[in-house]
């Protein structure tokens, strides 16, 4: 987006929109080392990741904040963790039947996840996703700005996976915290956003 472009319009996305969100992440993250270690043959690696992601876009409509722009596309979804958050319904059995062999995988990174994940009140972005063919146009920005603003005070939480979204939240006030890497050494750059953080112009 240029100064002249108009901004984008963000709204809430709803149960209908969960196809094609998870549809857009996959899509999105498709060229992710990470992606790559998790489904190391690329002939249904699309398929099994955005069943993946599926079962987590589920769980953001009824106990999170899913972000959508639908002319780009465009997304960010949200899971306030300001209290107990509940694991998604039949996850483990759900994320068997979308992994199938790869779902060790899977789980040494869900146990990443949740090893290094803040304990502290806070928002976490599970993903930001912008299609390949709208990328560097600002859209990520926009959407972190929008829920930025209303986080009354919040911190913000995130894993950065690769060196270029590492540096678009730098911009927005997120802080790097320890990485962390899988097997294949594929990093993840985990970045925390203190409640007070100016929002990027």
């Amino acid at each position: 987006m240029t100064s002249s472009s108009p901004a984008p319009v963000i709204r809430r996305a709803g149960a209908y929109d969960v196809p094609r969100v998870a549809e857009l992440i996959a899509t999105a993250f498709e060229p992710l080392a990470a992606v790559s270690y998790l489904v190391p043959e690329p002939r249904g690696r699309h398929e099994i990741m955005t069943a993946d992601f599926r079962i987590l876009v589920e769980h953001a409509v009824r106990h999170g904040e899913i972000d959508l722009i639908d002319d780009a596309p465009a997304v960010a979804v949200w899971f306030p963790r300001v209290g107990p958050l509940p694991e998604p319904p039949g996850y483990e059995q759900r994320l068997a039947a979308a992994a199938g062999p790869w779902l060790e995988r899977f789980l040494l990174l869900d146990s990443l996840f949740d090893k290094h994940h803040p304990d502290e009140p806070h928002h976490h972005l599970a993903f930001l996703a912008v299609h390949p063919a709208r990328q560097g146009r600002g859209l990520g920005s926009a959407l972190l700005r929008h829920h930025h603003a209303r986080l009354g005070g919040l911190p913000a939480y995130l894993e950065a996976s690769s060196p270029r979204s590492r540096d678009l939240y730098l911009r927005h006030g997120y802080r790097p915290r320890e990485t962390f890497a899988l097997p294949d050494g594929a990093t993840f750059w985990p970045m925390w956003r203190p409640g007070d953080a100016p929002s990027a112009a």
